[in-house]
């Protein structure tokens, strides 16, 4: 089973850079989105649909913001939109689509470029951890991807001495995300296979970033320990360019 997750960025200003066709020729069985900024009249699910995929969307209140969803060629057997906490679900922060024997979350963890948000984010994290926690009585297998606007360890980022103060790496998100992986029994599958530097999912659009790859990790494929012997490959795809990230993939035995 191949898994590809991917903070678009807008989704229909990715579909006008030829999207469908990139996800023709990446041809995942599952696709988790973030940052769709669209309402669901305003997604071109048919054309998904041609291509062989069930979508579930869960966009926020607020028009043109946030927005996660779940394209998928395996039918689920449910698909839960957002974690029941309204102040994240207007958002549109959280979906999950269960399948036989496992589920798959796609998350979008809020952005504290605003630092006035930073209260925000990290109550968010502190109950997304405790609602992975609870979900992992009744469904242990789980696959979380998302945008988790954290990078982990100083590995993860182009700078890791002067941006020690900005938020995607401040001390407090690094701990909770050490956290979140040891209380969750998690596995971050892209370092399960890579421990090399200079491997980001995001870049700013500022001063030429990407093409110096002055990035950051902040997006992830984390799996529950017990698909541990499941996991085969797990890779960025940095030639992807519909956004300022880009996908992270990961295939499992499932």
């Amino acid at each position: 089973m191949k898994l590809i997750t991917y903070n678009v960025n807008g989704i229909r200003a990715a579909f006008t850079k030829d999207f469908l066709g990139w996800l023709s020729n990446a041809d995942p069985d599952i696709i988790c989105i973030q940052e769709s900024k669209a309402g669901n009249d305003q997604i071109d699910i048919e054309s998904l649909e041609k291509l062989g995929y069930h979508s579930y969307w869960h966009s926020a209140v607020r028009k043109g913001y946030s927005g996660v969803g779940i394209a998928s060629k395996i039918k689920p057997l449910h698909v839960e939109h957002g974690c029941g906490i309204e102040s994240y679900d207007n958002e549109g922060r959280i979906i999950r689509a269960d399948f036989d024997g496992y589920s798959v979350i796609s998350v979008y963890v809020p952005s504290a470029s605003n630092i006035e948000r930073l209260g925000f984010k990290m109550q968010f994290c502190h109950d997304f951890l405790e609602y992975i926690k609870n979900l992992k009585k009744t469904i242990p297998n789980l696959v979380i991807s998302g945008d988790f606007n954290i990078c982990h360890q100083a590995i993860d980022i182009h700078d890791p001495v002067r941006l020690k103060n900005v938020s995607g790496f401040l001390p407090m998100e690094r701990e909770w995300m050490t956290n979140f992986i040891e209380e969750c029994e998690l596995i971050d599958s892209f370092r399960f296979f890579n421990n090399e530097p200079d491997n980001y999912t995001w870049w700013s659009y500022r001063q030429n970033s990407r093409a110096k790859n002055k990035g950051w990790r902040l997006d992830y494929n984390f799996a529950s320990y017990s698909l541990k012997d499941k996991l085969s490959r797990a890779v960025i795809l940095k030639e992807a360019a519909h956004s300022d990230h880009c996908p992270a993939l990961l295939e499992l035995n499932v």
